[in-house]
Order: C-alpha cells, then structure tokens, then sequence
C-alpha cells in the first residue's frame, strides 16, 4: 500500500499501464420537446402556487406575473434537464465499472487487487476517484452527483414528480448525500487506483 499525502494507493507489481474499456457517455434522450417539458414545469409553478396573482400589467402584451411565470418555468425545466445528463453521466459511469470488473478478473496482475477495501460495493468508489483523477472532460456534470443520482433513482423520473424545492435547492445535496453515503459503506479508507497505471477513452455516444 502506497501512502501520498493523506491518500492511499494500491500498489500494483509492475510498471506498464493497464488498459481499461472506454467509458460511453451516453448522450440525453429527449424526454419530450422542450415546450413539454416547460409545460410541465409550469404546471409545477401553478401548482406550488410560486407566482402570486397579481393585476395584469403590460408586457409585450403579457402581465408581469405570466412573464414571471414563464420565466420559472423555464428555469425548472432547465434544471431538470441538467438532472436528467447527470443521471445519464452516472448510468455511464456504472456501466463502466462493471466492465472494468471484468477487466480486472482477467488480468493476473489486477485480479489481485479484488479485495474487500477495493471491490465489488462501495470500494467501486475508486473507480470515480480514478475519473476526477485522470481529469476526465465533463462539461460542468459533477461525478460524485452524477452516481449518486444514478444509485437513487433506476430511471429518471419525469419532471411532475419533483417538486420546485428539489430541482431549485435539493437535488445537489441528496445526490452528494446518496454517494458519500456509498462510498463510505467501506469500515476502512478504500485504497485508491493510482491514476498513472491506467489509460482508458472517453467517448460519447448520441
């Protein structure tokens, strides 16, 4: 066992770089059309009363509390889009992993490295570690979320199911929640991949 700073590494025999599958990033279905999903969000503001009636003022031939209205809506339905490429950066993530426990079966040098502190639950955390590690391109999703949205829901559920406070405030907190909660399942610190031993591709997929 390797020790850096307050970080453990498994220490592999050897000094080539191990080759692991590519991770497919999967790209985001389209839900519905966007006009749906912003009608739905607006049901969401209707119904968790968020603008209060006001008298109708001129906007572009709208009152200022239909353009506050929209804008709401927007902006949910912005949100739970955001949602939806996290939970699909955390279904890839998963994915991943998976085949490289079959990469790692396979290979004499790695297969070593299936312990208890490592593999197969909560010590798959290492392979996420790796990722932030390897400085993987992500284009604004957080990893640590984006599993920990994919561990709590199957599916993404669709919009009508959250409410405004989740999509606003909580979705970040219960998806960090819901991973830290994994990863530290583990009694002891999961050892870490050290990130130099490994090459893989990032590759996305439409």
């Amino acid at each position: 066992m390797q020790i850096i700073g307050n970080r453990r590494y498994v220490e592999i025999p050897g000094e080539r770089t191990h080759e692991l599958p590519p991770l497919l990033v999967r790209g985001t279905p389209e839900i519905a059309p966007l006009d749906e999903v912003v009608d739905m969000a607006a049901d969401i503001v209707d119904d968790e009363v968020m603008v209060a009636d006001a008298p109708a003022e001129s906007w572009t031939g709208g009152s200022t509390s239909e353009k506050r209205r929209f804008d709401l809506a927007l902006n949910l339905a912005e949100q739970y889009l955001k949602l939806v490429a996290h939970w699909r950066w955390g279904d890839s993530i998963l994915e991943w992993i998976r085949q490289c426990e079959i990469t790692f079966e396979t290979e004499a040098t790695l297969r070593n490295l299936l312990r208890p502190d490592l593999w197969p639950h909560a010590g798959r955390a290492s392979f996420v570690t790796l990722l932030t590690d390897k400085s993987v391109p992500t284009h604004g999703v957080v990893l640590e979320n984006a599993v920990g949205l994919r561990l709590t829901f199957r599916q993404p559920p669709p919009i009508s199911c959250f409410s405004n406070q989740f999509l606003f405030y909580l979705n970040t907190s219960v998806a960090g929640s819901a991973y830290q909660t994994w990863a530290g399942l583990n009694s002891d610190r999961p050892a870490l991949l050290p990130p130099e031993r490994f090459h893989f591709q990032v590759l996305s997929m439409a």
